[in-house]
C-alpha cells in the first residue's frame, strides 16, 4: 500500500518564520510553506521564485572554463577555423546542439552539426568521431551534453589534430578529458548545478553573443523540461522566459506540433513536444529531429514534423509491446530485489529507456534494461526518487564496461557474462545502504484541504512544475462518499466531500474504495477552469490511501466477494497448521520485503497472524505492482497475483484470485465460516426475500449486491438479502445492470442450478 508522506511539518520556529514571510508578500500560510519547504526561505527568495526572470540569469563567465572556450571560439571565427559541434540524440542534446548552432551562427562561424544514432551507442565514439573527420575534418569540436566522461575520444580528436570543448553537464568522472571543459558540477564560482546540456549550451551562447542568444530560450526551456533536471534555480528562469517566447511567438518547428494549443506549460512541453523529438532519435533518425530545429524551410518542416509525429506513434507501440514482454519476463522470472533487470535479444534500443521509466513507477524500484549484442549488454538505467542509480552503479563499476548519467537515470554498457554479477552487487549495495521506506510507494502531500479558492489561485504563481517543483497535491478525509460515474458506463468518477467536487479519472476500480465506510485520505490537486466566462474550481483525484482495518458497512462488500469467489475453482494448495503458517510468514517477511501475499476473506482471522502486524493491507485489490509483501482482504475475482513468489490463503477459501506460478498454502482448515454457516438455505426463506424484493420493484437500486441489500433493508438481514440476490441473478431471476435490479419474467428453475446456493449447502453440511 502507499504510503501519505507531508511535504513539510514545520517545528514552532520555523511555522513563525513562515507565518511572517506569508505576511510580508500576502500569500496564505500554505504557499509560503510549500515555497519555504522548497527553499525559499527568505523574501527576496520567494519573490524571485514567484516572478521567474531573465533577470536573474547567472553570469555564465563564472563557470570554469568559459572563458577560455569563448577565447579560442573567437579564435576559430577569426581564423575561419572549421568547426564542429557534437551532441546527443534525444531532446537536449538535439536542443543543445540547435543552441549552439544558431548563436555560432549569429557570432560568424557555419558549424558543422553532428549527433549520432542511438543504434551507434552513447555518448562519443571513435567510430562517431571518424565519421565526422571523414566528412568534415573540423579544426575544432565543441561538446555539447556529452564529453565528459570520453577522456579517451576526446585524446582521439586531438591526434587528429583538432581542439576540443567539452561542454556537458552529467555527474564528473573520475578521470576528465584533457581539454577545455565547462560543466556546471565543478565546485567553481557558478553557484547552481542542475543545468540540463541544453542549459549550458545557452550560457556558452550567452557568453558569445550576449542578449541574442535570448532568442534561443525556447530550445532551452524544451530542453529543460524533458531531461528532468529540477525547475528550480535558473532552469525556471529559463523555463519561465522559454514558455512565454513560444507563447508570444513560436517558431514554425514548435507551432508544427503545438497546433491550436492556446495554453502553453511546462506540462505541453513535455507531453507533447519533447516526445516527439526524442522519438527521432529512439527511432533511429535523430539527424531528422537536429534538421527541423535548424531548418528556416517551413515546407521542410512541415514534412520533418509530420516525419517525427509518425515515429512518435511508432515508439508508442514499440514501447506498448516491449513493456509487455517485460512485465510477462518479470512474471516468469519474479521481482524480489531491490531492483528489476531484464535483458532481451530483439528489443528496441531506443525504447527500453522509456519501459525502464515505466516498470520504476509500477514497482517502485530501480530498472535497468539491457538490448543484447552479441557478447556485450547495452542498457538504459531509471531510478525512484529515493536512490540515487548513479552512485550504485559506480559503486559496482568492476562489472560495467562503460556508463554514465545522473541520480535518476544513466545509460550502462555490460558484458553479458557479467549481468548476473552486476545483479546482485547492486542488490548487495542496495540493501546495504538505503532501507525499507526508501522503497514504499509513496505520495507527498503539501497539506489538507483547505480555503480552496484562494489557495488554488496562488498555486497559479507556482508554474511551471515539473522536477523539483513538483505541482503540490493535498489531502482530504473522508468515510463513506457519494461517489459514481460520471455517466453510465462511464470509468471516470465524480464525488463531492466538504463541498469540494472531486473527479477521478479512469477511476471506476476505487468506486467501492470511495462508497465504503474504510478511513481513506483523497489526495487531489486543485484544478480551476473557465467556461462561458465563469471560473469552475475541481479537485482531480490522484490517489485513494486508505486504513483496511477500519469500516463496518464494508463487511457487507467483503462478504459479497468472499460469496463471488465460491464461485472459482478451488486451487492446488499445500496446507499448513495455524502455528506453522505463523512460523512460515515470520521467515518470508523477515528473509525478504517483496513476492509475498496473504489472501484473508474475513478480516477477524488476521487477528491469529500477529506475525503479520505492520504489513499493509489491502482491500478488495492491490493499491500498488510493486509486490511488496501485503495482505489482501477479500480481493476482486480473478484478481492477478502471479506475480507473487507466495499466495497464503489465511482463511477459505484457496480461490477466486490468478496465482501463476506462485506457491500456493492455506491454513483456512483452522477456521470456521460462520458467515455461511448462518445463512438461511431453506426455500421458504428465499422465496420471501424474493417476495420483498419484487415489492420494492422499479425503486431497488445498487451497483452490487451489498450496496443493493443496503438500500433494501428487507429486515432479514443484509448477508441474507447478499447471498439471496447473488442466487437469484445467478439463476436468471433478476439482473443488476445500470446501478438498478431489474427482475426477469417466466423465469423457472430449481436453486440447486445456482452454484453459490450448492456451494453454501455443502459447507453447512461438512
Amino acid at each position: 500500500m502507499k504510503k501519505l508522506v507531508r511535504e513539510f511539518e514545520f517545528q514552532p520556529q520555523e511555522a513563525s518564520v513562515v507565518q511572517d514571510l506569508a505576511y510580508a508578500l500576502a500569500l496564505t500560510e500554505t504557499t509560503a510553506g510549500i515555497l519555504y519547504a522548497r527553499g525559499m526561505d527568505t523574501v527576496e527568495k520567494m519573490r524571485a521564485f514567484l516572478r521567474p526572470s531573465r533577470e536573474h540569469f547567472l553570469s555564465p563567465f563564472l563557470m570554469s572554463g568559459m572563458r577560455e572556450a569563448v577565447e579560442l571560439i573567437r579564435r576559430a571565427r577569426d581564423e575561419e577555423w572549421r568547426v564542429a559541434i557534437y551532441g546527443d540524440y534525444d531532446a537536449d542534446g538535439i536542443g543543445a546542439s540547435a543552441i549552439l548552432f544558431r548563436a555560432l551562427s549569429i557570432y560568424g562561424i557555419d558549424a558543422y552539426p553532428f549527433v549520432p544514432e542511438r543504434a551507434e551507442g552513447y555518448g562519443m565514439s571513435e567510430k562517431t568521431v571518424d565519421k565526422i573527420f571523414d566528412e568534415f575534418l573540423p579544426d575544432l569540436v565543441i561538446t555539447v551534453d556529452c564529453g565528459i566522461s570520453n577522456k579517451k575520444e576526446v585524446e582521439y580528436i586531438q591526434q587528429q589534430g583538432a581542439y576540443v570543448i567539452v561542454t556537458d553537464h552529467h555527474e564528473l568522472p573520475e578521470e576528465l578529458p584533457d581539454c577545455i571543459t565547462i560543466n556546471p558540477k565543478f565546485k567553481d564560482d557558478y553557484p547552481y548545478d542542475n543545468l540540463c546540456g541544453a542549459g549550458v549550451a545557452f550560457k556558452l551562447a550567452c557568453a558569445l553573443i550576449g542578449e541574442q542568444a535570448y532568442s534561443l530560450l525556447d530550445f532551452a526551456a524544451l530542453s529543460t523540461v524533458a531531461d528532468s533536471v529540477p525547475l528550480l534555480g535558473e532552469n525556471r528562469d529559463i523555463v519561465a522566459e522559454g514558455l512565454k517566447l513560444i507563447s508570444e511567438q513560436p517558431r514554425p518547428a514548435l507551432a508544427a506540433f503545438l497546433g491550436k494549443t492556446t495554453e502553453i506549460t511546462a506540462q505541453t512541453l513535455a507531453f507533447t513536444v519533447a516526445p516527439r523529438i526524442n522519438a527521432a532519435g529512439r527511432m533511429g533518425d535523430a539527424k531528422a529531429a537536429l534538421k527541423l530545429f535548424l531548418s528556416e524551410d517551413e515546407e521542410e518542416i512541415a514534412e520533418l514534423a509530420a516525419l517525427l509525429g509518425k515515429y512518435n506513434i511508432e515508439r508508442q507501440k514499440y514501447c506498448d509491446d516491449l513493456y509487455a514482454q517485460a512485465t510477462a519476463q518479470i512474471r516468469e522470472e519474479g521481482a524480489y530485489g531491490h531492483i528489476v533487470m531484464l535483458a532481451g535479444e530483439n528489443w528496441n534500443a531506443g525504447t527500453i529507456g522509456i519501459v525502464a521509466a515505466r516498470i520504476v513507477e509500477g514497482y517502485s524500484r530501480p530498472a535497468l534494461l539491457f538490448v543484447k549484442n552479441g557478447d556485450m549488454l547495452r542498457g538504459s538505467a531509471r531510478s525512484i526518487d529515493n536512490v540515487n542509480i548513479f552512485e550504485a552503479l559506480k559503486a559496482c563499476s568492476e562489472y560495467i564496461e562503460e556508463f554514465g548519467g545522473h541520480a535518476q537515470a544513466a545509460g550502462v554498457n555490460v558484458k553479458a557474462e557479467n549481468f548476473t554479477a552486476l545483479k546482485e552487487a547492486l542488490n548487495r549495495y542496495l540493501d546495504e545502504h538505503y532501507t525499507k521506506e526508501d522503497f514504499t510507494p509513496t505520495v507527498i502531500v503539501s497539506g489538507d484541504a483547505c480555503d480552496y479558492a484562494r489557495v488554488s489561485a496562488e498555486l497559479t504563481m507556482l508554474e511551471p512544475f515539473g522536477v523539483g517543483n513538483r505541482r503540490p497535491l493535498f489531502e482530504i478525509g473522508a468515510s463513506s462518499t457519494n461517489a459514481a460515474p460520471v455517466k453510465p458506463h462511464s470509468p471516470h468518477v465524480t464525488l463531492n466531500v466538504n463541498r469540494l467536487e472531486l473527479i477521478g479519472f479512469n477511476s471506476e476500480d476505487l468506486l467501492k474504495i470511495l462508497r465504503s465506510d474504510l478511513k481513506k485520505r483523497i489526495v487531489f490537486d486543485y484544478n480551476r477552469s473557465t467556461f462561458r466566462g465563469r471560473e469552475y474550481l475541481k479537485g482531480f483525484v490522484r490517489s485513494v490511501i486508505y486504513d483496511g482495518a477500519s469500516g463496518t458497512d464494508v463487511e457487507l462488500d467483503l462478504f459479497e466477494n468472499r460469496m463471488r469467489a465460491l464461485l472459482r475453482e478451488e486451487l492446488q494448495a499445500e496446507t499448513l497448521t495455524l502455528r506453522e503458517a505463523n512460523s512460515f510468514l515470520r521467515e518470508q517477511t523477515e528473509k525478504c520485503a517483496y513476492g509475498l501475499c496473504c489472501v484473508c476473506w474475513d478480516r477477524s482471522a488476521l487477528s491469529q497472524f500477529p506475525v503479520l502486524n505492520g504489513i499493509s493491507e489491502d482491500v478488495f485489490s492491490l493499491s500498488s505492482a510493486s509486490v511488496g509483501n501485503t495482505v489482501l482482504i477479500a480481493p476482486e475475482p480473478d484478481t492477478d497475483l502471479s506475480a507473487y513468489r507466495e499466495v497464503v490463503f489465511l482463511d477459505s477459501p484457496a480461490c477466486g484470485v490468478r496465482t501463476g506460478k506462485a506457491r500456493i498454502l492455506t491454513c483456512g482448515q483452522n477456521f470456521k465460516d460462520d458467515s455461511l454457516l448462518r445463512l438461511d438455505v431453506s426455500r421458504e426463506s428465499l422465496l420471501s426475500v424474493y417476495t420483498a424484493l419484487k415489492e420494492k420493484r422499479g425503486s431497488l437500486e445498487g451497483d452490487t449486491y451489498a450496496d443493493a441489500a443496503r438500500r433494501a433493508v428487507l429486515g432479514c438481514g443484509p448477508e441474507q438479502t447478499v447471498f439471496a440476490l447473488a442466487v437469484f441473478e445467478e439463476l436468471g431471476l433478476i439482473s443488476l445492470e445500470g446501478g438498478q435490479v431489474r427482475f426477469m419474467t417466466g423465469k423457472k428453475t430449481e436453486l440447486t442450478n445456482s452454484r453459490i446456493y450448492s456451494a453454501v449447502m455443502r459447507i453447512q453440511e461438512a
